[in-house]
């Protein structure tokens, strides 16, 4: 069973191979400068979210905003 698990997924991680290997090997124009300052642009946007999101749950976890309630 395992076998199967793992030649499964090296089949899949193959597959991922050539995908991306077709995809870098395509004929056009290339990027345009606008289009690299968008990318550059969501990419800093996708990471500051990331990690404005992660500040916020330490900050809760320190606090003590995740603990169950405590009844009386």
């Amino acid at each position: 069973m395992r076998t199967l698990l793992i030649i499964v997924l090296m089949g899949m991680l193959a597959a991922a191979g050539y995908f991306a290997y077709a995809a870098m090997t395509v004929e056009g124009e290339p990027i345009p400068t606008e289009g690299y300052v968008a990318l550059a642009l969501g990419a800093g946007f996708s990471a500051l979210v990331g990690i404005g999101l992660m500040m916020l749950l330490f900050f809760s976890s320190r606090r003590g905003y995740d603990e169950p309630p405590h009844f009386k």
